[in-house]
């Protein structure tokens, strides 16, 4: 090991550390990039991908060599661990950066960087003066910023700097995908460290009693106990320090206090660096350290021998539909499982307690969803815009983002200003790009800074970021209270770092035009929290539905409740900076918040504040309303003095459409006049229109249009002169023709006028006394001929003898049997035995 500044980096075996099974590849790795410059190195947790690397491509390449870890604290533990191996403190030749952090200067020749900070620095200058190497660590995570930075880096490599190496590392073998977006010509090589791992026991150990997550993605607290209980019995069974994996800080928290006898480590991303270091360093105490899925792969705690796993996991989610986001408790994936319990098997062989059963085990997903197909996309896609690629167009991602998701975040963007009808970036969404922070923030920092001050439009800003925390309690103003005076020290030190971090280069008024509601420096703090939390998110201005009443309307359209014992209570009105809704439940909940007024909620959300006139039917009536709403919070709610006919007819349809056709009143009339249009339809086809209710529910502007523009309610459709309505409908001239193709009446021989009974389609019916169509030798047709009649031969009491559409026939075969039967019942009616010759007749024999 070469300990100047121009000597090598990359240790000899003889270091502790330095032996691990990826050195074998180092030399197939660096022969690969220095080939086809990208390579993608398969390796196991715990294999040495991370810290041995870059210390390798250091030495064969001329510049820096970037690493891009997922999360801040695998940032620090493997520039940490990297400088460590080189014998020389942080800072000297091994760096780190990170939002609002950094260690080292230009003598850096190995930077581990957080991925997003990453994404930063291309976007200010995408050719990276100065670096050789971009090492994109722990791909198979899929989180979202890798996947924006593994195809920035591509398009860099294939347009700007073909001398760029780009290397992925994944822990797990699937890698066709990664392999194609980082090669040119051809897929990039995919080199594999086989590690020889030592064997990890798995114990299966359910709760002896079910412990379903509860509403809310709550985790049942006997789960908790069951997972203390089964650490006890570890440490009682087993050596070494133990690994306990649980969802969230609450769950930490919750199985620290239970194991309050022994020496409890928790570790997650928000600790203080202090606490986080004391997690990660090698100890003579045995210990248990509790985290989350931080360190499923990207770290390394040594002393581990055993691995307690809940089996479950924190994941964010967006309902697009609301634009609310939560952290969703789940079930872990397999491979999740597997990398857990590859932690206890680093250092020698290990034992996993699975607090789940072998059966569940088999019914866990394959791989937990990328980030991608999960998240809100607002940030990605003001990437991808900024890039000059919107909606990700000409880039190769590994997964082509949501189109509802995408939709979602690019009307976002444009209703901010960010974007233009085109998805194009406006200056105005480079500027908020270059904050760093997510858009709603980027733009509540732009347009808070005039209304309440500069500097508490960062210090609320950084407190919503999510570097900052929200602390225990729903009043988000309390909690800025509290970072003031230094309470949390951890939390105060990042809060300070990211107010600090956001004041570089950002002048006071970056925020111009648009009028402020009031000065910024008249501005209670309360209400100065809530003014740049409603310029975040106007879409959960929510306002009480009650007085004293813990639920509220938000104008996204969401209903929200506060905890009943919330100090936020009396507030009338709320700017809600985070609420989360379970599956299932109709209202979200409110997790932080601000006061605001009525008019504030107006001006900090004034896109959304519309008038309009509601005309609507109701209750059988039609209701007339001129409404004030701040999105679907209704503010002022009146009268209309003076409707629009044309949406009180509109109105008017709408209940005719709800009704259904038979609330008119439908005369004999107009039902004969439906059935010969209907016949004449089926028959003859056009112009004669189609009248059934499907056809007379789409036109009926074309037939009823004067009469509903009178409509004021059920009683007035009810009045409606159907018949007048359906004579509009008429062809001209062809409707001077109805007569004659679709008669009301026909003669008969008799010289009696009959009524047809038409029912659509079928041929009409002639229902008429056998003794009156004597003589009669051809039946009749209508529709110019088309469609014979139906006749329906009655008796002189009006039944039905026969029924036929053949007269000839009839003559010739039926009657001869009517009249056998008929005759002696029916004396006084003409029975004779020729009916062609006998003269017709609708009247009986006199009597004698």
């Amino acid at each position: 090991m070469v300990g100047d500044r121009r000597g090598a980096l990359l240790p000899d075996v003889s270091v502790p550390g330095a032996d691990l099974p990826v050195r074998a590849v180092l030399p197939a790795t660096t022969e690969a990039v220095r080939s086809h410059g990208a390579a993608v190195l398969v390796a196991p947790p715990g294999s040495g991908k991370t810290s041995l690397l870059p210390l390798a491509l250091a030495d064969a390449l001329e510049g820096t060599v970037v690493v891009a870890e997922p999360r801040r604290m695998a940032t620090r533990a493997a520039a940490t661990r990297l400088a460590a191996l080189t014998g020389e403190p942080l800072g000297t030749r091994v760096g780190y950066a990170m939002r609002g952090e950094r260690r080292g200067g230009k003598d850096l020749r190995v930077e581990v960087v957080t991925t997003g900070l990453l994404v930063r620095r291309l976007q200010q200058d995408p050719e990276l003066p100065g670096v050789a190497a971009i090492v994109i660590d722990e791909c198979h995570e899929r989180h979202l910023d890798a996947d924006l930075l593994l195809a920035f880096c591509a398009d860099v490599r294939e347009n700007l700097r073909d001398d760029l190496v780009i290397v992925a590392t994944s822990a797990t073998a699937d890698t066709v995908r990664l392999s194609r977006v980082l090669g040119t010509d051809a897929p990039a090589p995919v080199i594999t460290a086989t590690a020889t791992a030592f064997d990890v026991e798995v114990e299966w150990a359910p709760p002896p009693v079910a412990a379903p997550l509860l509403p809310g993605g709550r985790v049942d607290p006997r789960l908790l106990d069951h997972v203390a209980a089964v650490v006890e019995r570890a440490l009682t069974e087993d050596d070494g320090d133990v690994l306990v994996f649980v969802p969230g800080e609450a769950e930490i928290g919750g199985v620290t206090r239970r194991l309050a006898g022994h020496n409890v480590l928790p570790l997650f991303g928000r600790q203080s660096r202090s606490e986080q270091d004391r997690a990660l360093a090698p100890s003579d105490e045995r210990r248990v350290v509790v985290t989350t899925s931080v360190a499923e792969s990207s770290l390394t705690v040594p002393g581990v021998r055993v691995v307690v796993d809940s089996g479950l996991s924190r994941e964010p989610r967006t309902d697009q539909s609301r634009g609310l986001g939560a952290l969703v408790t789940c079930r872990v994936s397999r491979s999740s499982a597997e990398q857990r319990a590859g932690r206890a098997g680093r250092e020698a062989p290990g034992r996993v307690y699975r607090c789940w059963s072998r059966t569940d085990h088999a019914r866990l997903e394959d791989h937990a969803a990328p980030e991608i197909a999960i998240a809100d996309l607002a940030a990605f896609a003001l990437d991808l815009a900024a890039w000059g690629a919107p909606g990700g167009d000409g880039l190769a991602l590994l997964d082509a983002p949501p189109t509802p998701a995408m939709s979602a975040a690019t009307t976002l963007l444009r209703s901010f200003g960010a974007l233009d009808d085109g998805g194009r970036i406006t200056e105005r969404g480079r500027r908020m790009a270059r904050f760093g922070v997510h858009p709603r923030l980027a733009r509540a920092l732009l347009d808070g800074t005039p209304r309440v001050g500069a500097a508490r439009a960062r210090e609320v800003v950084a407190l919503l970021s999510d570097d900052a925390g929200g602390g225990a309690g729903d009043d988000l103003p309390a909690r800025w209270r509290a970072l003031r005076r230094g309470e949390d020290r951890g939390a105060t030190d990042r809060w300070r770092r990211e107010v600090e971090r956001l004041g570089r280069g950002a002048p006071d008024d970056v925020a111009r035009g648009g009028r402020a509601l009031h000065r910024g420096d008249e501005v209670p703090d309360d209400l100065a929290a809530g003014i740049v939390v409603g310029l975040a998110y106007p879409d959960r201005i929510a306002r009480a539905r009650g007085t004293g009443s813990v639920s509220y309307q938000m104008s996204g359209g969401t209903g929200a409740a506060l905890d009943a014992r919330s100090p936020l209570r009396p507030a009338t009105w709320l700017a809600v900076a985070v609420a989360d809704r379970a599956p299932g439940r109709a209202d979200a909940r409110i997790r932080s918040a601000a006061p605001i007024d009525e008019a504030t909620a107006r001006e900090v959300a004034a896109d959304l504040v519309e008038t309009s006139d509601r005309i609507r039917w109701d209750d059988d009536r039609i209701v007339t309303r001129r409404v004030e709403s701040l999105g679907a919070i209704v503010l002022n709610d009146v009268p209309l003095a003076r409707p629009d006919p044309l949406l009180v007819q509109a109105a008017a349809r709408d209940g005719l459409r709800r009704s259904g056709l038979s609330v008119l009143r439908w005369s004999q009339g107009a039902l004969a006049l439906r059935e010969r249009l209907a016949f004449c339809h089926a028959h003859l086809g056009a112009p004669w229109p189609a009248v059934d209710d499907d056809a007379l529910m789409a036109g009926l502007d074309d037939w009823l249009g004067p009469e509903l523009a009178a409509v004021r309610d059920g009683r007035d459709l009810a009045r409606i002169d159907v018949l007048s309505g359906l004579r509009r409908l008429l062809p001209w001239p062809a409707a001077t023709r109805l007569d004659e193709l679709a008669p009301e009446r026909l003669r008969v021989p008799s010289g009696s006028q009959v009524r047809l009974t038409y029912d659509g389609a079928e041929p009409p019916v002639l229902a008429v006394k056998l003794q009156e169509v004597f003589g009669w030798t051809a039946t009749p047709a209508v529709a110019d001929g088309r469609v014979p009649v139906v006749l329906h031969l009655l008796s002189p009491a009006r039944r039905p003898v026969a029924i036929t559409s053949d007269l000839t026939s009839f003559w010739q075969q039926g009657y001869s049997q009517v009249r056998a039967d008929l005759r002696g019942r029916y004396p006084r009616h003409p029975w004779p035995e020729d009916p062609l010759a006998a003269a017709p007749t609708a009247r009986p024999t006199r009597r004698r």
